[in-house]
């Protein structure tokens, strides 16, 4: 058994730990307050230029640009996001799973047909750790990014499928659902798919509204690029408020599960003490009868 002073020791640190645990959970939940904030409005701005985008690009339009084709696949680009620090359950192990299952199960890990573009210090230390080949990274982005921040990533993401550096452009993020659910999703951005540029519920007369000066081609040109690089920001923005969220619960149950514990070790502790001075007591009684 543990001597006192030990089980002592040990409550007290794991109070700090409770109370450390206990404050990055407020942290986390005011932060995800703002992440889920960011991605509301985001959502506006993106369903407009999607709009455009199809109002451009559907119907019998002529208009033709390389992120619309089909090619034969020769080399896939991932861009994968993690946080930049862990200590939020399985948030990045999650998505890091879902990526190298898919490399092994579609390029046997051959290097040579898929490159990746991380963001977050996490999956590009794992990755570039384990041999994965990572062309370009981004890290240290902050809680509430903003698009600046990932322009240089998200124009390399799409302009590699444009040159024909890669023929196909994935991306593997963890989607905000709720508070208690984030679920890995992988999106496939690059070409452009039909139901992308399909009207959907928009009304005719909604996408025939447009008038397009100079001519389609010259705004696809400039249009297209700068749509497919939003819906990578936006994936950031939906996998930021899950990073927050993820964060909020695992500092939540680890509050809980500390609190736990030190009542566990206070039960300890008051057992051992009471043994203690049983003890004492044992010895003085037992000394007083020898002496008599």
């Amino acid at each position: 058994m543990a001597s006192l002073r030990e089980i002592k020791g040990r409550i007290g640190s794991t109070k700090k730990m409770s109370q450390i645990t206990s404050a990055m959970h407020m942290v986390s939940n005011s932060k995800l307050r703002r992440a889920e904030e960011n991605a509301t409005r985001f959502q506006t701005y993106r369903d407009k230029l999607q709009e455009a985008v199809q109002a451009i690009a559907s119907g019998d339009s002529t208009a033709e640009h390389p992120m619309l084709e089909d090619r034969p696949v020769k080399r896939t680009g991932y861009v994968v996001i993690t946080a930049d620090s862990g200590l939020a359950g399985p948030y990045n192990s999650n998505v890091l799973k879902q990526l190298t299952g898919t490399i092994k199960e579609r390029h046997n890990n051959e290097a040579d047909y898929y490159d990746i573009l991380a963001i977050g210090k996490m999956g590009y230390e794992f990755l570039t750790a384990r041999g994965y080949s990572v062309s370009k990274y981004r890290t240290g982005l902050a809680d509430q990014p903003d698009f600046s921040s990932v322009k240089e990533i998200t124009h390399e993401a799409v302009s590699s499928f444009i040159d024909e550096d890669i023929d196909e452009l994935y991306i593997i993020y963890n989607e905000f659902i709720n508070v208690l659910e984030q679920k890995v999703k992988t999106d496939k951005l690059l070409p452009l798919s039909k139901s992308d540029m399909d009207s959907g519920s928009k009304s005719e007369s909604a996408l025939t509204s447009y008038e397009f000066e100079p001519d389609k081609e010259s705004l696809l040109a400039t249009i297209l690029p700068q749509y497919a690089e939003s819906l990578i920001y936006g994936a950031l923005l939906e996998a930021k408020a899950s990073e927050h969220a993820a964060r909020m619960t695992a500092m939540k149950a680890a509050t809980d599960n500390a609190k736990e514990l030190i009542d566990d070790l206070s039960l300890e502790y008051n057992r051992a003490r009471q043994a203690a001075i049983t003890q004492e007591i044992t010895e003085i009684v037992g000394g007083a009868a020898a002496l008599e």
